[in-house]
C-alpha cells in the first residue's frame, strides 16, 4: 500500500521505522513544523522529521490543515501523493473531512489508551496521574470528533506501581508498532471490523500544565507519588525551587502536612497520616540527582516546612 504517515513527537518514531522498512511504501510524512528549543533557542527537526529523513521519506510541515494557504497547499500535496492509507500517531493538528476521506482505506490513528478512555493530548500522563492499573494503545477509524472513530485493534498493557510516566511513554510507542502491525494484516484480509464507540464510558485526558505539578502535601501521598509519577512536583526548599523526580510512599508517618518527618531519608509528612519519600530530585540551579546524594552535602531538619511551589 501506499501510505502517508503524520506524527511528530519521538513516541511516533517506532512505528514510523517499522512502515519504512515494511513492504508498503511510503510515499510521504506530515510532522508539525519546525521550533525552536533549549537555550539557545536552535531551531532542530521534530523527531518524526529526523526520522524520515534517515529513510528518503518526502517530510512536508504545514502550519495547518484546516486554514489558510497552507491547508490548501497541504491537501494538494496528499492528492498528489495519493495514499491508499493515511496512518498518524500523535501528529498534533485535527485533520479535516477533506482528509479523512482523502484515501481509499480513509485514516487510522493510533490513540496510547484504551478508548473511549482517556481522549485527548495526555492520555499517557492521566492514567498515571490517576493511579490507573493498565493502559493500552488503540487503533482507530479516524473521525472528526477528537479520538471519536471506531475502534479496529487494540492492545492492553499492565501499568507498574513504580512506573513513570517517562518509562510508560517508551513501552506505549512499541505496542503502537504491534497495534499496527496487526491492523494492517486485517486490513489486507479483508477481515479488519471497526466498533462503535460508548460516548458515556469516554473520559478526557487534558494538556497537563505546569501548575499542576504544584505539590499540595495536604493531598493523600499517594496521590502526590502518582502526580510525581505522571508529570513531576515541584515544592520549595529554603525558598528555593526543588523539583520532584521520584519518589516512594511511607506509611504511618506523624507529623504536620508538608513538613520534613525524617531528615535522613527526606520524608514529608502528607494529609492522609503516610509520608512522601524523595527519591531523585532537581535542586534549583543543579543538575537532577539521587535525593541520597542531595542528604550528603545537606542536612535537613525534622518538622522543617516545605513552602508552595511558585
Amino acid at each position: 500500500m501506499r501510505i502517508v504517515y503524520m506524527g511528530t513527537p519521538d513516541i511516533a518514531v517506532p512505528t514510523l521505522r517499522f512502515l519504512a522498512e515494511s513492504k508498503h511504501e511510503v510515499v510521504g510524512v506530515l510532522t508539525q513544523p519546525d521550533r525552536p528549543k533549549g537555550r539557545g533557542h536552535h531551531t532542530i527537526p521534530t523527531p518524526v522529521k529526523a526520522a524520515a529523513l534517515e529513510y528518503d521519506i518526502p517530510v512536508y510541515q504545514p502550519l495547518s490543515l484546516r486554514k489558510g494557504e497552507d491547508a490548501a497547499a497541504a491537501l494538494e500535496t496528499l492528492r498528489q501523493l495519493a495514499p491508499d492509507l493515511i496512518v498518524v500517531l500523535a501528529y498534533g493538528q485535527l485533520l479535516p473531512k477533506e482528509v479523512l476521506e482523502l484515501p481509499k482505506y480513509h485514516c487510522i490513528n493510533l490513540h496510547a489508551s484504551l478508548l473511549p478512555a482517556y481522549r485527548g493530548a495526555a492520555p499517557i500522563q492521566w492514567v498515571i496521574l490517576n493511579g490507573e492499573t493498565k493502559t493500552g494503545v488503540t487503533a482507530q477509524q479516524m473521525a472528526e470528533g477528537l479520538d471519536t472513530g471506531d475502534m479496529l485493534v487494540k492492545k492492553e498493557i499492565a501499568i507498574g506501581a513504580e512506573e513513570t510516566a517517562e518509562e510508560l511513554y517508551e513501552r506505549l510507542s512499541e505496542l503502537c508498532v504491534e497495534t499496527l502491525s496487526e491492523t494492517l494484516e486485517q486490513l489486507e484480509a479483508g477481515t479488519l471490523q471497526g466498533t462503535p464507540q460508548d460516548d458515556a464510558q469516554s473520559s478526557y485526558a487534558s494538556r497537563i500544565t505546569k501548575e499542576m505539578s504544584a505539590l499540595d502535601f495536604t493531598r493523600p501521598a499517594a496521590e502526590l507519588h502518582n502526580l510525581i509519577r505522571g508529570i513531576t512536583g515541584f515544592t520549595m526548599l529554603e525558598g528555593k525551587r526543588l523539583k520532584v523526580y521520584g519518589s516512594r510512599v511511607v506509611e504511618g508517618v506523624s507529623g504536620e502536612a508538608g513538613t520534613i518527618a525524617e531528615p535522613e531519608d527526606f520524608v514529608v509528612a502528607c494529609g492522609d497520616g503516610n509520608g512522601l519519600r524523595f527519591t531523585e530530585i532537581q535542586p534549583e540551579g543543579k543538575r537532577r540527582m539521587a535525593a541520597a546524594d542531595f542528604l550528603r552535602g545537606k542536612k535537613l531538619k525534622k518538622g522543617e516546612k516545605l513552602g508552595n511551589a511558585e
